[in-house]
């Protein structure tokens, strides 16, 4: 059965806010001591990037319209899914930081 396009918003929508969540309140220094903080972004990157993955499926045109970087959210999940000794803290951080807001925003206006 296909995945609805909107439980696929909804699902990166909820992503986007536990990540919001979890880093409210910490610097760089604190995420950088906190082991379960970083797999916990990490996790929710991965639901992110397959619920575009999985929406690219169904929804290509307009997915390319309303969130045009999704091919590299996509990436950054295969990183963090394949390459998760390879993964670096401080973009991990940046993007949690200064993209995340962003793409609630595009994913609200979806």
């Amino acid at each position: 059965m296909p995945h609805s396009i909107d439980k696929l918003l909804l699902d990166i929508r909820i992503a986007c806010e536990e990540i919001q969540s979890f880093i409210q309140g910490q610097d760089f220094e604190m995420f950088l001591e906190n082991r379960l903080l970083q797999l916990g972004l990490e996790r929710e990157f991965e639901i992110i990037g397959e619920a575009l993955c999985r929406l690219e499926r169904i929804d290509t045109s307009r997915l390319e319209r309303k969130i045009p970087e999704y091919r590299k959210i996509i990436g950054f999940r295969h990183l963090v899914a394949h390459g998760y000794d390879i993964i670096d803290d401080a973009a991990l951080w940046d993007l949690a930081q200064t993209h995340v807001p962003v793409l609630l925003l595009k994913i609200e206006q979806y």
